[in-house]
């Protein structure tokens, strides 16, 4: 997908060794196949030993892949919230392949979820995988760093934009993630002319196990493929390590490098794309976002036709409720129509509610994810249950 004339097609990474967390699916080994086809040496530094019920791939499964595509493969079973298991692994790296030139902080945990609604283990899983694990990783592999000749930490994490927008219906979430981008800020200074400390995050989302559960089926026609941030990161990984202290967005990282047709990146080409966190919508190109082939193309519109009457609404909405549809979503939406409201989904324990308080929605072409991720639509309560509202009402759309 890269252009040929790119400096970053050759193979710069050969013979260098990446210690990759959460490198078993998803991103993490996305970057870890990017580099294997360079001949680089991958550690897999992920917890996956045994097959998941729900989710693809292991450790082992990954190293499969790292060698078939040309890299060698050292699969070690660490979990990041173990402080031992890091260093048993860093270890097992060095005496393996005589170093560590890359370290890529990709294991990340979520919780899209209010504070009170927000369990205070998922609390203690984000902070201890996010921010600590992040923070525990590059301190064991820095000694080994510094005796590369172009060494690189590379932490999946955002720029951090203290638009409150971004802490208020997930604030752990946020707090988590802005740790590790805050590790690149301190490690990027007090390691500067030794080792390159980066930040990378998508500018759109990227379709992963993760967005499969957070949003439901038919995400991944919103997403874009691991391999925008694969090659961004080899962009990043394959740069002196004067390049340091940066927060990169990989669509703009990689226009600069040359990259035109993004088409190849998308899921569904042509389908419209939902932001990422973190990202005001004025850094997205205003009311309008880039398209796939770099064409400005307008976002649905979220002007309102006339509604006709709210007591119509409440019958559609009621009509299209079916068994199979609450057992699916296991949740409670509340929608407030001129005062009045309506719970249009029920689930046995009615803990988790998602309110979205927006008058648009009576237009029926608003699109929830989409508006909440720029901002326009606020909010409260569980956040992957309002990801569900997307295919219900866009089925809805035709009749309201």
């Amino acid at each position: 997908s890269l252009p040929c004339t790119s400096p970053f097609t050759f193979r710069k990474l050969a013979g260098c060794t990446l210690f990759i967390t959460g490198a078993s699916r998803g991103i993490g080994k996305a970057i870890a196949l990017k580099a294997a086809k360079d001949g680089a040496n991958i550690v897999i530094a992920a917890k996956t030993a045994e097959p998941h019920p729900t989710l693809p791939g292991t450790i082992y499964t990954a190293a499969e892949e790292i060698e078939a595509a040309g890299g060698k493969a050292l699969p070690c079973i660490v979990n990041v919230r173990e402080e031992q298991q890091i260093i048993n692994a860093v270890e097992k790296a060095v005496k393996t392949f005589g170093g560590i030139d890359i370290l890529v902080n990709n294991a990340s945990a979520i919780s899209l979820t209010g504070t009170l609604e927000t369990a205070t283990k998922k609390v203690n899983l984000m902070m201890d995988v996010n921010v600590r694990g992040t923070y525990l990783t590059s301190k064991a592999c820095l000694p080994h760093l510094r005796k590369s000749k172009n060494p690189h930490i590379l932490n999946l994490s955002p720029p951090m934009n203290l638009n409150p927008m971004w802490f208020k219906n997930h604030c752990a979430y946020t707090i988590s993630k802005y740790g590790m981008s805050m590790c690149v800020l301190g490690m990027a200074e007090e390691f500067r002319g030794e080792v390159a400390v980066n930040a990378l995050w998508p500018k759109t989302a990227i379709h992963t196990a993760a967005m499969d559960m957070l949003g439901g089926a038919g995400i991944e026609k919103q997403c874009r493929k691991t391999d925008i941030l694969a090659d961004a990161a080899y962009c990043i990984l394959t740069k002196p390590k004067t390049f340091t202290g940066n927060f990169i967005i990989d669509e703009v990282l990689l226009r600069e490098e040359g990259v035109k047709d993004f088409d190849v990146y998308a899921v569904a080409p042509g389908h419209p794309l939902m932001p990422d966190f973190f990202l005001d919508e004025k850094k997205l190109s205003g009311s309008q976002q880039e398209g796939a082939d770099g064409a400005k193309v307008k976002t649905e519109s979220a002007a309102a036709k006339p509604s006709g009457p709210v007591a119509e609404t409440f019958r559609v909405i009621q009509g299209s409720m079916t068994e199979e549809y609450v057992r699916s979503t296991q949740g409670v939406f509340q929608f407030e129509l001129s005062g009045k409201t309506i719970a249009c989904a029920a689930s046995p324990s009615k803990r988790h509610w998602v309110c979205l308080n927006r008058s648009t929605l009576e237009a029926g072409k608003l699109k929830p994810t989409l508006a909440f991720m720029s901002g326009k639509l606020r909010i409260k309560g569980n956040m992957a249950l309002a990801i569900k509202l997307e295919k219900m009402l866009s089925q809805l759309n035709s009749k309201l």
